[in-house]
């Protein structure tokens, strides 16, 4: 009988321990575990370490706290002016209340995919199908703002709906295919057109600075030339006045003096004129004539 009691004692302690090691539960990061009681809903455990009462309390359900990403298939929607398009959504949602996430609704994924459907049908019936090819965005609005709100009794808060696909019907969808294609073509043609039109300003600003450089070049050019011949006739007056100066300075003899005279006599008669002035001077005459001879005999006969 010891061994008996020993015996049930020690499978008493193990059915302790394992029942012990099942009921500690450890709520990892971004997870929550709602917990019933004898069937009602108990606490909200978050991270952490927790311990169950075995056979009272049990986990009623996991709810992941992370953000979470739902495709929706394609649904057919009809717009104000009765064309049926398949719009397909992608809803981004995150979970804010585990309790109210476990109890608020059945089969909450479906629940919001039916919401969402709906909620895309009322928004497009409003508008045209040019509306609802332009206005995504704003649809993309609406539909988080109305599914937040539905979606909030829940514990479901709505962060993003973005429509992901519109296509139109077949034979409207050719002819947007046909109209884009112009468009692009049309656009190609302007700015192909406004290509050459630079082109042709830029050839024509540059003609235009080549002319005024090259007005420039002969312009200075000129001025140049000028500025040269100016000191050129400069250097040679002052030239001239620094002979007469010196020449002054010297005191020259009447003998000096007309043979200078000859020499700008000789030098008037090589020249192009067609006019000669000769000194009134008799005496001046003679001895021009005197010294006018000398330089005639030297001069080449012909």
């Amino acid at each position: 009988m010891p061994n008996i009691a020993i015996i049930l004692l020690i499978i008493l302690l193990v059915v302790a321990v394992v029942l012990a090691v099942l009921n500690i539960k450890v709520v990892q990061q971004s997870k929550a575990y709602v917990i019933e009681r004898l069937g009602a809903y108990s606490a909200t455990w978050t991270v952490g370490l927790h311990f169950k009462i075995p056979f009272i309390e049990r986990v009623a359900k996991v709810v992941s706290l992370k953000e979470q990403v739902v495709d929706f298939p394609p649904q057919p929607v009809i717009t104000r002016d009765n064309v049926t398009m398949q719009i397909d959504t992608v809803l981004y949602f995150q979970i804010t209340d585990p309790k109210l996430y476990a109890y608020g609704v059945e089969y909450p994924m479906s629940a919001i995919e039916n919401l969402s459907v709906t909620t895309m049908r009322n928004i497009i019936g409003d508008m045209d199908l040019q509306q609802t090819l332009t206005s995504r965005d704003t649809i993309n609005t609406q539909m988080r703002l109305l599914l937040d709100e539905a979606t909030d009794p829940w514990g479901i808060k709505v962060n993003r709906v973005e429509v992901k696909n519109i296509q139109p019907p077949p034979d409207i969808q050719t002819a947007m295919e046909k109209q884009m294609k112009a468009e692009r073509e049309k656009r190609e043609a302007v700015l192909h057109a406004e290509g050459q039109k630079q082109s042709q300003i830029l050839v024509a600003e540059g003609e235009k600075e080549a002319l005024i450089l090259q007005a420039d070049a002969a312009k200075q050019a000129a001025i140049l030339k000028a500025e040269g011949e100016a000191e050129a006739i400069r250097q040679v007056q002052q030239a001239t006045a620094d002979a007469l100066k010196m020449l002054n300075e010297s005191c020259p003899t009447d003998q000096v003096i007309k043979i200078k005279a000859l020499e700008a006599f000789q030098a008037a008669a090589d020249g192009q004129a067609t006019k000669i002035i000769i000194p009134s001077e008799l005496q001046g005459l003679a001895g021009l004539v005197a010294s006018a001879k000398t330089v005639w005999d030297t001069k080449d006969p012909q």
